[in-house]
């Protein structure tokens, strides 16, 4: 059992829960929780911790213990595995896996993706996330500015369709949306000048759409670049909506002119 925080392994552990660069450098990130243990593929896992009390928690717990048997596991102190966490209080597992990569060419066929520039917030991306996979997203693409999608946060706001959903990161977005329209994909911007109701825009065969910046919105220079430009009617004094809600209405928008 590990019980001390100057162990190796659990330095390496809450190494790559709180730096971006130490998750670059080994190609990989942390899952924790049990929905999150029993959903990550077993050729995705490289090291599982538990506790005691996980394992006696869970001792009728059929897709734990199938997963158990996969899987080399180590026992962690629960003081040690609760500093090893990112959570306020652990469940008791956590695990060490292979960081996701795909393909960029096949990424691009989509016919629906989400374009996102720059998002800070790991909440805002993790819940964009989520709503594109039950959207029918085929694919999301960020920008280099955009948060860690191996944050832990990130990882645990997706609640496991970070496991699902392709992704990958650009560093020169207004080529790929020209690649993209290029290959006869309609790209739409969420900004509030110059731009129609998103209800009243007739979606393509192949869209994307293209949501902001938290705080700033979409950059001009990203701008120039869209088929069009959409908005959400506000009444009230309201400015502008979440960016996670934003992207699930139009998302949803799209989903719904598909049906």
């Amino acid at each position: 059992m590990l019980t001390s925080l100057n162990n190796p392994k659990v330095k390496e552990v809450i190494n790559l829960r709180s730096r971006a660069r130490a998750r670059r450098e080994a190609d990989a990130f942390l899952v924790e929780g049990l929905r999150m243990f029993v959903e990550t593929p077993v050729e995705m896992i490289k090291e599982t911790y538990v506790t005691e009390a996980f394992l006696k928690k869970n001792d009728k717990n059929a897709a734990v213990f199938k997963k158990l048997k996969q899987l080399r596991y180590e026992l962690v102190a629960e003081d040690v595995l609760q500093k090893m966490s990112d959570t306020q209080t652990s469940q008791g597992v956590l695990c060490v896996c292979k960081c996701m990569h795909y393909d960029k060419k096949q990424l691009l066929q989509g016919d629906f993706l989400l374009l996102l520039e720059d998002l800070q917030d790991p909440g805002n991306l993790g819940t964009l996330f989520r709503t594109a996979e039950a959207a029918g997203v085929k694919g999301i693409i960020m920008t280099k500015g955009t948060v860690d999608v191996f944050n832990p946060k990130v990882v645990r706001s997706t609640m496991g369709s970070l496991l699902r959903m392709p992704f990958l990161y650009t560093e020169d977005m207004t080529a790929l949306m020209e690649e993209l329209k290029d290959a006869g994909t309609s790209i739409y911007g969420a900004a509030l000048e110059g731009s129609e109701v998103y209800t009243e825009v007739s979606y393509g065969e192949k869209t994307a759409i293209l949501i902001g910046n938290e705080g700033a919105g979409l950059s001009d220079a990203i701008l120039t670049h869209t088929t069009g430009n959409i908005r959400i009617p506000m009444s009230g004094v309201v400015e502008s909506l979440n960016a996670s809600v934003s992207g699930a209405i139009l998302l949803y928008e799209v989903k719904r002119q598909r049906s």
